[in-house]
């Protein structure tokens, strides 16, 4: 027994409003979320069916429920806060977040706080303030690139099920080169950091070599398996699959999740892996690495051991990503894939929704 549930329901203005400002790809996330709430009390679920669908707490869908109530549409805004009363009014609000979200400077690709000020005639404070609240940053751009590749469901299909669920009696390593490693040796020594100081070093250095670094990825232990080569040829991919193949024990079959590189796909290649059944290439989708886990790994390899590294050869660079794959084998840690391939294509369609002429 516990509370009786306030039951909530909508006239079709209302629900036409709601389901409106939940998909606007502009409103606010806060109110989109709040939005969905209110949907789904009104399709007759409880708070705690509510709050699981979403992802949130279930207090706070009591909380949105009870103010729709009370306010019905305008409840779902943000109440005043205690302190001064503001000066700026909604309307000139709204012309600042309108202006950034749908407009340009004549002079510039993006809005400064200075242009729009100058824009709207209010203070560079006032306009800083707006953006905050709303979570406004014109000054920042992201990157992000589409694949082209024809098969992009199916592999995605392929690679995900490989992740959540691995077949029985075999390893799934992903696998790729890292290659055109350089050694670096700044052209002064590294002032080591003091207190209230920085560590610095020179902005130029010294080029002596590169190497490339081929990793097998143990998806379930977070084990890996490196093999450094000065060159980056099939030749050399080839010498790693014999590696693979000697350190991998005789009884398991093998599934190798790689990219599309032309290495991967040389005769030679299809002829050794034809004369080793139990090797079996996934690849991954073109321009999307980042359904490979090694390529993770390969970003914490570069932030902890290669980007400030210092080394006068390319022996050197060697023996110390040789040192480093040691020491992170002697603790593995695995990476977890959460995300379905469902969900993945779901969130990609949406994405491509806000990009006009994307889905043609």
């Amino acid at each position: 027994m516990g509370r009786p549930m306030a039951e909530l329901t909508l006239t079709d203005d209302e629900r036409e409003a709601l389901v409106r400002w939940s998909r606007r790809a502009k409103s606010s996330q806060a109110l989109a979320q709040r939005c969905r709430i209110v949907l789904g009390c009104a399709d007759g679920k409880t708070n705690q069916q509510v709050a699981a669908e979403l992802g949130i707490w279930p207090q706070t869908v009591g909380k949105w429920r009870r103010r729709f109530l009370e306010h019905r549409l305008e409840g779902l805004a943000d109440e005043q806060r205690p302190g001064a009363p503001r000066k700026i009014s909604d309307e000139r609000i709204e012309e600042i977040v309108v202006a950034t979200l749908e407009r340009t400077p004549k002079d510039a690709t993006h809005w400064s706080r200075a242009s729009m000020a100058a824009e709207t005639g209010l203070s560079k404070s006032t306009v800083g303030r707006v953006w905050r609240a709303f979570g406004l940053k014109p000054h920042l751009a992201d990157t992000f690139k589409l694949s082209k590749d024809p098969q992009f469901i199916d592999k995605v299909r392929d690679v995900v099920g490989l992740y959540l669920d691995p077949p029985e009696r075999a390893l799934v390593l992903c696998v790729d080169e890292k290659s055109q490693i350089q050694a670096l040796d700044r052209s002064a020594p590294v002032l080591p950091m003091m207190p209230g100081m920085p560590e610095r070093r020179t902005h130029d250095y010294l080029r002596n070599g590169v190497t490339t670094l081929f990793a097998a990825l143990n998806v379930a232990s977070g084990e890996v398996i490196g093999s450094l080569h000065r060159r980056h040829r099939a030749a050399e991919f080839k010498k790693f699959l014999a590696k693979l193949d000697k350190e991998v024990p005789a009884g398991l079959d093998v599934h190798l999740i790689c990219d599309n590189y032309a290495t991967h796909k040389t005769p030679a290649i299809q002829k050794w892996l034809a004369g080793h059944p139990r090797f079996h290439l996934h690849f991954t989708p073109t321009s999307s690495s980042w359904l490979n886990q090694v390529e993770r790994w390969f970003a914490l390899l570069t932030d902890k051991q290669l980007r400030r590294g210092v080394h006068k050869s390319v022996h050197a660079l060697e023996k110390d990503i040789r040192a480093w794959i040691k020491s992170w084998n002697e603790n593995p840690r695995p990476f977890t894939w959460t995300r379905t391939a469902d969900e993945i294509l779901e969130r990609l369609a949406s994405y491509l929704e806000r990009i006009p002429g994307a889905g043609h």
